[in-house]
């Protein structure tokens, strides 16, 4: 004869280990740092990604006296490694157009949404932040601290 409630409990913490992955999954971005502005973690990333080129670019400069005019010139100038060169960022893909004396690097995420902002930066290293359309460019709002 079973046991009446056993059943019950059983469901019970299938449900929890069902349910509560996903409840995690969802809880708010916690910030990398003070003033963090990304709003996900793919935006952190993203992010990171920019201010490694363009450290990286200003490195560059500084070695050889003009900027690389391809992402496979930074390999290891900075912390730029060459698994960063590819374009296919994850949730982004990365567009990038360069001469000796200046670049444009913007990063167009894969799927636009609240957690997924458009970015653009240049050789000035201002990054800018486009929630509106899939490209940002250098006309777009200045990203601000979080």
């Amino acid at each position: 004869m079973p046991i009446p409630g056993r059943n019950l409990s059983r469901i019970a913490i299938l449900l929890f280990f069902t349910i509560a992955p996903t409840l995690a999954s969802a809880q708010a971005y916690q910030p990398k740092f003070k003033g963090d502005p990304a709003r996900s973690d793919s935006e952190a990333a993203a992010l990171g990604y920019i201010r490694t080129v363009v450290r990286s670019q200003n490195l560059y400069k500084k070695k050889y006296g003009h900027y690389a005019t391809a992402l496979t010139q930074l390999v290891h100038s900075g912390s730029f490694t060459r698994r960063m060169a590819s374009t296919d960022r994850g949730d982004y893909s990365v567009h990038f157009k360069s001469t000796k004396d200046g670049y444009d690097l913007a990063l167009t995420p894969k799927q636009l949404d609240s957690q997924h902002r458009a970015f653009y930066s240049s050789d000035d290293g201002v990054i800018h932040a486009d929630e509106q359309s899939s490209t940002a460019t250098k006309d777009s709002p200045v990203l601000k601290a979080g």
